[in-house]
């Protein structure tokens, strides 16, 4: 008898224990209902239904769509010669062919992005700074002598021209209407591969780095974590709708290599020191240029 009774109650408290934690998990469950419906929730809070810029995660048409608007860019410094009378030359300097006052020749690469149809391309300042000859080389492989329609040192921008017609361009987009953590591709020829495309995440907004050393620098990056590399600069960073957002400017690394950020110049300062140099050839204070032809 005794032993029923035990066997009852465990039975009687095991089922008080289950009825309890049932109606504090109900109490609960409507409780957070009722704060998740309550109009009084945080002003941050995202409703990301509406956020068009969140795109899909297949970037297959946005890539196939913009390569062939992202050009490869190489430079030639010729050799130079220093007029210093200080230099000191050797007596065997002459009978070797050498000669300390010479600078040799350079060469140097990055990447471009097609605004216009008619050939005006814009790349970063520091890939064409100084350069006798500049060659562009089309995704398809044709190539081209360009020259340079103007540069902006503050932004680091730059636009050359090539003689075509009929070519592919991307299209603007608004870097005003970016969000953190919004995927992003970035396009270019970096270590002299071809047409490279990678993905990553719009990490930080409007980041100042102190990499642009021109006095009084325009510098409000777009952070990344897509990868980028030597000859990436002046590519194209572009949203999942094939946009152009940004152009890809540097990377800051401890190795010399791509460690995990990158940074772009936000489409809305490209297009508009873009448009002034193609109007101007310089970079103009307070106004607003026409758009290249299109």
């Amino acid at each position: 008898m005794k032993y029923r009774n035990i066997v009852l109650t465990i039975a009687i408290s095991i089922a008080v224990a289950n009825l309890t934690v049932f109606i504090y998990a109900k109490c609960n469950e409507d409780h957070y209902k009722q704060l998740q419906e309550s109009p009084a929730l945080p002003v941050h809070n995202v409703n990301f239904k509406n956020n068009r810029n969140s795109g899909p995660s297949d970037f297959t048409q946005a890539a196939l769509a913009s390569t062939p608007a992202v050009v490869f860019i190489q430079t030639r410094i010729k050799e130079r010669h220093l007029n210093n009378s200080s230099t000191q030359k050797s007596p065997f300097d002459d009978f070797f062919g050498n000669d300390p006052s010479a600078i040799p020749e350079q060469q140097g690469s990055g990447s471009g992005v097609i605004l216009s149809r008619d050939g005006y391309i814009v790349t970063n300042n520091h890939v064409i700074k100084n350069a006798d000859e500049i060659t562009v080389t089309l995704a398809n492989h044709k190539t081209f002598k360009a020259s340079v329609t103007g540069t902006d040192a503050k932004s680091d921008l730059a636009v050359i021209k090539i003689n075509a017609k009929d070519l592919p361009f991307l299209s603007y987009g608004n870097s005003d209407e970016i969000y953190t953590g919004q995927w992003v591709m970035a396009i270019g020829y970096p270590l002299h591969l071809d047409v490279t495309v990678t993905a990553g995440i719009i990490s930080v907004k409007a980041r100042f780095t102190d990499i642009n050393k021109a006095e009084n620098p325009v510098e409000s990056f777009i952070q990344t974590d897509a990868a980028v590399n030597f000859g990436s600069s002046g590519g194209a960073l572009i949203n999942t709708n094939g946009e152009l957002i940004g152009l890809n400017t540097a990377f800051v690394s401890p190795t010399g290599s791509y460690t995990g950020y990158s940074y772009a110049i936000p489409v809305n300062i490209v297009k508009k020191i873009a448009n002034n140099l193609i109007k101007y050839g310089n970079a103009q204070k307070a106004t607003v240029a026409d758009s290249p032809k299109r």
